[in-house]
């Protein structure tokens, strides 16, 4: 009697075929459903969006603390700038008008390099996605009353990337 239950226990150890199949649907649901609430692509682009964020403040920052320090002069090539036209910033000297999707702007590049880098930035700005030194897909404007907006030419999910002060 003993061997009998003994062989019927030995029989009885492990989980069939079918528990291990159902266990393994389980986690694969699971797992489906992580990675759609998580959508990894939504994150970068919103990543990518918040460097744009900070960009463009930085590139509004620099613009304005060389004003101060030069008693309410522009940078050189903003103060030449005609006042109400977006400009992308970079140093082509043509096409800038093809690249920037979020306003319409002139076909060369304005360079404001020399006025703000390495005193005001460390270097310009250039959009994470597509930007370059020659165009970094961000724009800057000045109006007529004298107030300046930067902004990201190409933000990604339907987004609007514009600091103005």
């Amino acid at each position: 009697m003993k061997n009998k239950s003994l062989s019927i226990n030995s029989r009885r150890r492990g989980f069939t075929l079918i528990e291990l199949l159902i266990v393994i649907g389980i986690i694969a649901i699971l797992a489906a459903i992580i990675y759609v609430a998580v959508d990894p692509a939504r994150r970068l682009a919103e990543a990518r969006n918040a460097d744009r964020w900070s960009s463009a403040n930085s590139i509004l920052n620099g613009v304005l603390k060389f004003t101060v320090d030069k008693a309410g002069s522009l940078p050189t090539n903003l103060d030449t700038a005609t006042a109400g036209l977006y400009y992308v910033l970079g140093t082509a000297a043509s096409g800038c008008d093809a690249t920037c999707t979020a306003q319409t702007t002139q076909a060369a590049c304005l360079d404001l390099s020399g006025d703000l880098v390495d005193e005001y930035l460390t270097s310009m700005p250039i959009d994470p996605s597509t930007g370059t030194a020659a165009n970094t897909d961000y724009y800057i404007m000045k109006s007529a009353g004298g107030r300046i907006t930067a902004g990201a030419c190409d933000p990604e999910r339907s987004a609007v990337i514009s600091v103005s002060r």
